[in-house]
């Protein structure tokens, strides 16, 4: 039932994972001084590091990570600000039990740079989606996604912040979705099994 949780900074969707109540077998970083690593230690929740420039190939480090990731045997590995492009042999080898979520409302606005992009658009709407990760980079299959409203005045920090929150609630509730055994994948489609709250989560206030 565990998961083993990426990051390569400060770990805020890693926490609020954990303070969900989400078993996590570990936490692994790309970076030693990812402030997230202190976090987890402090939950008592083991902890590596796979320093992705001390390989000659993006392969290498992938199939490094990858092994530090089966000796924990997780379910699922959980993308939580992870700022590594992963090769698609990675991807294939935990075909359908990758997770990441994203800042944005995909498939608007893939890729870095999210709010700034959404400001300068005039988008009425911005939000996060979680997703499973495919081979192509933002574009997995959709599992739940929360938007919230764009304000007048808004700056890239105040949005950025207010779709954190969302990402905080969203991420752990679809992860559980998973370990409950509830998201069956159909044509490239997620749906939701049981009784559950609905994939799109509007914040209007």
């Amino acid at each position: 039932m565990s998961v083993v949780i990426l990051i390569s900074g400060r770990g805020s969707n890693m926490q609020a994972i954990l303070e969900a109540g989400i078993p996590a077998a570990a936490v692994i970083s790309n970076r030693a001084d990812a402030a997230g690593l202190a976090i987890a230690a402090q939950r008592g929740v083991a902890t590596a590091v796979v320093d992705h420039r001390r390989f000659a190939s993006r392969e290498a480090f992938d199939a490094a990570l990858a092994a530090e990731i089966d000796r924990h045997a997780p379910r699922l590995v959980a993308l939580a600000g992870f700022m590594r492009i992963l090769s698609p042999g990675f991807v294939a080898r935990f075909e359908g039990r990758i997770m990441n979520i994203h800042p944005s409302l995909l498939p608007q606005f893939p890729g870095l740079d999210t709010h700034a992009r959404v400001l300068a658009a005039g988008a009425q709407r911005h939000g996060c989606t979680v997703h499973f990760v495919t081979a192509e980079l933002d574009h997995g299959p959709i599992i739940a996604q929360a938007s919230v409203p764009v304000l007048p005045g808004d700056t890239e920090q105040s949005l950025a912040a207010r779709v954190l929150a969302q990402e905080h609630l969203l991420y752990p509730r679809a992860i559980r979705w998973f370990l409950d055994g509830d998201l069956v994948i159909e044509g490239g489609k997620v749906r939701v099994k049981g009784n559950h709250a609905p994939l799109v989560v509007s914040d209007r206030a």
